[in-house]
């Protein structure tokens, strides 16, 4: 089976880079084009880059002498690809115009970007909870004039870390959250060399956080109606979202309460028999086990299980009765693995497998 063309818009940043990790030796795509700012472009990838990489396994070699093309120059960099990677850096308005230029050509968009997740029909997705959206991307191709060429977007990073907890427990009713989310340093695109400051600090805001997180995870739950993507009324969910001096991994200490009340045994069971259509349909990146518990006390750790099932599983702990709310629980996810470009990864593993993404 010959590889998927696939280009990396906004392929020098920390999550491109990350695209560019994750995807070598991918057995189904092959990343062949680069594009990213016009300073960068002209240059191979190994200059544009330079001392900028950040990721802990060397650049591949098969990338270092590809030559960066300009973002802005949507017919070049879309003819020699099948479909492309999304994690341009740009206002949201600049994002949202680019990203449907693309499609416009009739190259798939796999967006790591936040740009669209709340246009009506595009599908914003995490494979493993809410795959059925992706049927709107029929009415977005008629809205877009297009065959071939839409749109997905993934969800905000932190939502990872306590979101697919509480999909699979959708029977019991959950009805009110708060969650607090304790979030690395790469959520902000930075590490340590970049931000000093995080040294021995926590920082309180992060800006237009809690609102996605509040959000975003109504869109997860919501329906397909009418060609569009409705949110879901409940729970409601309310979040402090704060940055901490953690290389990666997002942690979320969690409260909810359901309208009916399991048992600490039924959630664990919930968890542990969880999966998704990645796992049925046994996709390159799906984690064989997506939700993890720990009986230990003392984790989940991002330190110790960020890796978990090589960053595309999540973790979860310190499940126990609360004396206000129903269940208290901690939750993690790595942020720049299942929270963004090995989310996107999956994401188009699965459009692939369903026919969305084929060879131009």
């Amino acid at each position: 089976m010959s590889k998927l063309r696939v280009g990396i818009l906004g392929g020098t940043g920390m999550v491109g880079q990350r695209f560019i990790s994750l995807l070598e030796n991918h057995p189904w795509f092959e990343v062949v084009t680069v594009a990213a700012s016009p300073r960068s472009a002209g240059k191979t990838y190994e200059e544009a880059v330079g001392d900028r990489w950040k990721m802990a396994t060397p650049m591949p070699e098969c990338v270092k002498k590809l030559i960066v093309k300009d973002v802005n120059d949507v017919t070049e960099v879309s003819a020699d690809v099948d479909f492309v990677f999304s994690a341009v850096d740009m206002s949201k308005e600049e994002i949202k115009a680019i990203e449907e230029a693309y499609a416009k050509t009739e190259t798939p968009v796999v967006s790591n970007n936040s740009a669209h997740r709340w246009t009506p029909d595009v599908p914003m997705v995490v494979p493993e909870l809410n795959p059925e959206h992706l049927e709107v991307i029929a009415a977005q191709k008629e809205r877009l004039g297009t065959k071939n060429g839409f749109i997905v977007v993934k969800p905000n990073c932190s939502i990872q870390s306590y979101t697919p907890a509480l999909h699979a427990l959708k029977e019991f009713g959950p009805k009110l959250v708060v969650a607090t989310t304790y979030q690395a340093i790469s959520g902000a695109g930075k590490n340590f060399a970049d931000w000093p400051e995080m040294l021995d600090n926590v920082i309180p805001y992060i800006g237009g956080e809690e609102e996605k997180s509040e959000q975003e995870p109504l869109r997860i739950w919501g329906k397909v109606v009418d060609g569009k993507i409705v949110k879901a009324e409940e729970p409601v969910i309310t979040t402090q979202c704060i940055r901490v001096p953690v290389t990666d991994g997002h942690t979320a200490a969690v409260f909810v309460n359901f309208e009916k009340k399991p048992s600490k045994e039924d959630i664990l069971k919930a968890w542990s028999e969880f999966k998704g259509l990645p796992q049925e349909l046994n996709l390159p990146s799906a984690p064989k086990q997506f939700i993890k518990y720990f009986e230990e006390d003392n984790r989940p750790q991002a330190k110790l299980d960020r890796d978990y099932e090589n960053g595309m599983g999540v973790c979860f702990g310190r499940l126990r009765e609360d004396n206000v709310f129903d269940y208290k629980f901690v939750g993690l996810s790595h942020n720049t693995v299942r929270g963004a470009a090995g989310g996107a990864v999956l994401i188009a593993e699965l459009l692939k497998a369903q026919g969305y993404i084929t060879e131009k």
